[in-house]
């Protein structure tokens, strides 16, 4: 199993998502803790290079997790959670890499 770290701000992320969607976000991070390698691959989003970085789907498609797996400390890196409305969430995630 690996170990979950989060981004500073991913706190922030989740004061901006519906109380109710929580315990999905959270579900799925348990998953993703247990088989990171189930998210799918991110590569590059209208100019940004998120190659390496993964996503994973919340809410039916409303919010995405991206994470990334440090192999080398078995640690999977929740970089930020949110809408893909406007590229948002890639956008912050490609900022807190």
């Amino acid at each position: 199993m690996y170990e979950v770290k989060y981004h500073p701000l991913v706190e922030q992320d989740l004061k901006k998502i519906n109380n109710s969607i929580h315990i999905e976000v959270f579900k799925k991070i348990k998953k993703i803790q247990v088989s990171p390698e189930l998210g799918e691959a991110l590569g590059n989003k209208n100019g940004l290079n998120l190659a390496g970085l993964k996503k994973m789907y919340v809410a039916k498609k409303q919010i995405r997790i991206v994470y990334e797996i440090v192999d080398n400390i078995v640690v999977v890196k929740v970089l930020a959670i949110g809408k893909r409305e406007g590229m948002e969430v890639y956008i912050e995630a490609d900022k807190r890499r």
